[in-house]
């Protein structure tokens, strides 16, 4: 007769070479790095805000910096078990993005159907999922984003404690949805994040559309970080230095909204694609937003709208040489008597690949701005990760390299 503790061990031993003749973990990530050049930053000399040249170094321009760990376990019968493990990090300083967040660019695990996929987690929303591949960051990186990533097209906000749909492709046609739960007793809709999408594919054309609403946005959405503020504006500073001129001023909305359309076509060696947005700051000066002194200076009420358009066209030279362009233009911002603003920004980017992981590349950026910004003051040249202009122009070139595992 066998022990019982060897038979014990024999069946754990049977069932993990199973398991793992079935499972796999993969380990991957993305790493960009480069040398910036703008031509008017914004300082503070003897009080008062002046435009200088500035050199930086910086990560996540062309792609997001990140390393990530993905599992799939089959379970039979069409179905897997799956998960996502995903940091974002800036290889200059060996700081964690996204607000000091362990795996802050994704976190879920979840079940893959025959008929789509359900995860639960920190994960993308539908408007980046659907419409962010349809667009110029794709070849011109995070500096060709309309207003500082003012519609989330580039996925500079993701949505905690989340439970999301995918489903599988019909006909060329895909959709999704996620809700976001707030986790307030009593009020079920506080903090909370919906989002719904599709695309559909045929040939060389693709065209998707997608929505998106946060409730109480400045924790639910832009503030659901470590490092984020429960009472102070999470979109940056409007006074001294700026951050976020574009819609900082907003920060006080009790929703936010985003409804868009891309479409793109790919035809021999080119792309080409363009996009739409409206964007939306509802019910400014909430008191649930945080210190109304902070959050809304100017005492804005009402609603704060944007609308935003896009086109670019990618052409392959050679199989390693890629020339991309986009240009964007963002209106919008008009409130309580106080004018809109106007952006206007164009790009240009050389992406040369030495090999199928390791491209390096050089960017070109120009930015115009006219009227009054969020912060009630004249309109300023701003662009994502970048220190505003102190005047209506500015520039921005990047030499960079990229590197795939």
């Amino acid at each position: 007769m066998k022990c019982p503790k060897l038979m014990l061990m024999s069946t754990a031993l049977l069932f993990t070479q199973a398991a793992s003749a079935q499972s796999s973990v993969t380990l991957y990530g993305v790493i960009d790095f480069g040398l910036n050049f703008v031509n008017n930053a914004q300082t503070i000399e003897n009080g008062h805000r002046t435009g200088r040249q500035q050199y930086t170094m910086s990560s996540s321009i062309m792609q997001g910096n990140r390393w990530g760990l993905r599992g799939v376990e089959d379970l039979g019968g069409g179905y897997k078990a799956i998960f996502v493990l995903e940091s974002g990090f800036d290889i200059g300083t060996g700081n964690f993005q996204q607000g000091g967040d362990l795996f802050g660019r994704q976190a879920y695990v979840g079940i893959a159907t025959p008929y789509g996929t359900v995860t639960l987690g920190r994960q993308y929303d539908s408007v980046v999922d659907f419409i962010g591949p349809l667009t110029g960051a794709v070849g011109n990186g995070t500096y060709s984003l309309h207003g500082n990533d003012v519609n989330n097209f580039g996925n500079t906000y993701r949505v905690n404690n989340s439970i999301k749909f995918t489903s599988d492709t019909y006909g060329g046609f895909k959709f999704g949805g996620l809700y976001s739960f707030g986790g307030v007793a009593g009020s079920f809709g506080t903090n909370s994040v919906f989002s719904l999408g599709g695309s559909y594919r045929f040939n060389g054309l693709t065209v998707a559309a997608a929505y998106l609403r946060a409730r109480d946005p400045n924790r639910s959405f832009w503030g659901n970080n470590a490092n984020s503020s429960a009472t102070a504006s999470n979109l940056g500073s409007i006074s001294g230095v700026q951050v976020n001129p574009v819609y900082g001023g907003f920060a006080s909305a009790s929703a936010y909204q985003v409804a868009g359309a891309a479409l793109q076509y790919a035809f021999s060696r080119v792309i080409v694609g363009a996009n739409y947005s409206n964007i939306s700051f509802r019910g400014l000066n909430d008191p649930a937003s945080g210190n109304l002194a902070v959050m809304n200076p100017r005492g804005y009420t009402g609603n704060a709208t944007f609308n935003s358009y896009s086109a670019f066209v990618r052409y392959s030279l050679t199989p390693f040489l890629w020339l991309n362009g986009s240009y964007d233009y963002l209106t919008g911002g008009a409130i309580d008597g106080k004018e809109g603003a106007k952006y206007h920004l164009i790009n240009a980017t050389v992406d040369y690949f030495l090999s199928k992981r390791t491209d390096v590349y050089f960017m070109a950026n120009y930015q115009i701005a006219s009227g009054t910004d969020s912060t009630g003051q004249s309109a300023v040249a701003s662009y994502l990760t970048i220190t505003p202009s102190s005047n209506s122009r500015q520039v921005v070139l990047r030499v960079g390299m990229r590197h795939l595992f």
